[in-house]
């Protein structure tokens, strides 16, 4: 579940498990243990993970279910109390699980804020054509809203060393693009005197990988010298993902945010102007506690008139052991729902109308492992991050990248043909 670090972490695993005899099955009815890498951002999170953990028993009685991730870190004691709760693994502790499962424990979740070393492990295989590569975990801000520092602790980075062995070692499997993720990668290098922008320095002078896609950014981690630096890379996918959360100054600072919505507007635009046709995706957060419906409209304006791609909203959820939880003025759940249905229209037309720009465009697509389920035909990711399903069936184009004219824009869907 949740975020791409998760996903990364997950694939790490079940690496470990099967290079320790394991092997994996496609049903639970055939299943000894199931193990759920669960999400704590929002209670619809949490309360998925519990329906899945319990569904997994009442479908196999005998089957042994672990719950880990940030879920895990944070309930800890609290999950065990459950009967369809065999094993509570934390989020440091996860990366060892067959370690964790040989020791006979009920749980095994340290304490992640006396955690201060990244955890070094490395992926050696993956099934999926572009590949993660987590560079750092943790996050030392306190956004009122967010439980997260608490479930993966303090910001910790991987050494550009063991970042760039990794690459290589993607390389030589033939994998094309790499995706850098963390809990908060604009910290990353901050505990070592380093910055983001020197790890790409390192990344591109060293590695001799195709393409590189960064995870979400806060605003004002993206430099004037970081954003030259991308421009003039023939690596970099013009792809940012933006953590705004709000696009009200008052909300913002309520959230403890410490930037304001007219300077990444201003970004934004420029970030435009910089690059080609580039995807801009945000999160949005509504119903925050005190939000007022003048302060939402301040919101929808902004985002209606901003540069933006795609939005990724949710309602707020409020999280116990936060600063928002205990916030006067909490919103009714109706009116965030409303109110974030109002935001998911303006990301679609927004997204609707950026792929219509790229209609009749050739653009570097990256064919994927998997092709579409419904017709058959290959797909795969332009540079951009445009989703694309091509006019062949060829196999043997798998994991190559090829020139494709993007033709039309139908039923959701991109459709392009090979040049």
């Amino acid at each position: 579940m949740g975020c791409k670090s998760n996903q990364f972490e997950s694939a790490l695993i079940k690496e470990n498990l099967v290079h320790n005899g394991f092997s994996e099955v496609k049903k639970l009815e055939e299943a000894d243990i199931y193990i759920l890498n669960s999400c704590s951002v929002t209670h619809k999170s949490d309360n998925e993970a519990m329906y899945l953990l319990r569904h997994a028993k009442h479908k196999n009685p005998d089957i042994f279910t672990v719950v880990t991730g940030c879920m895990a870190q944070i309930e800890k004691q609290e999950l065990l109390k459950n009967d369809f709760i065999d094993l509570v693994v934390g989020n440091d502790d996860k990366l060892k699980m067959f370690e964790v499962l040989s020791s006979g424990k009920t749980c095994a979740a340290s304490d992640i804020m006396t955690v201060d070393k990244f955890n070094y492990t490395d992926l050696m295989n993956t099934t999926k054509t572009r590949v993660y590569l987590k560079i750092q975990d943790g996050c030392d801000n306190r956004c009122s809203y967010c439980i997260i520092p608490f479930a993966r602790g303090k910001s910790r980075s991987a050494n550009s060393d063991y970042i760039i062995k990794q690459i290589k070692g993607f390389s030589e499997k033939g994998f094309k693009e790499v995706i850098f993720t963390g809990i908060h990668i604009g910290l990353w290098g901050k505990d070592f005197g380093k910055t983001l922008l020197d790890l790409l320095t390192e990344v591109e002078e060293n590695t001799s990988i195709e393409r590189y896609r960064l995870g979400s950014l806060n605003p004002h981690e993206i430099t004037d010298e970081l954003l030259s630096f991308l421009k003039n890379s023939e690596k970099f996918c013009p792809h940012f993902h933006l953590s705004l959360q709000s696009a009200c100054n008052k909300t913002l600072n309520s959230m403890n945010r410490f930037y304001k919505v007219e300077d990444y507007l201003k970004q934004i635009d420029k970030i435009n102007e910089m690059f080609e046709l580039p995807f801009l995706g945000s999160d949005i957060i509504t119903g925050f506690a005190g939000e007022t419906d003048e302060d939402f409209y301040i919101t929808k304006s902004n985002l209606e008139k901003s540069g933006l791609t795609q939005i990724h909203t949710f309602p707020y959820s409020r999280r116990a052991g936060t600063k928002g939880a205990e916030m006067p003025d909490q919103i009714d759940d109706k009116i965030k729902e409303l109110r974030a249905d109002i935001v998911k229209e303006i990301s679609r037309k927004k997204y609707d109308e950026f792929v219509n720009k790229n209609i009749g465009l050739v653009k570097e697509v990256l064919i994927e492992k998997h092709p579409d389920k419904n017709s058959g035909f290959l797909k795969g990711l332009t540079r951009n991050y445009l989703s694309v399903v091509l006019n062949s069936k060829d196999l043997n184009l798998t994991n190559t990248l090829q020139p494709v004219k993007l033709e039309k824009y139908e039923n959701g869907k991109i459709y392009g043909n090979l040049v």
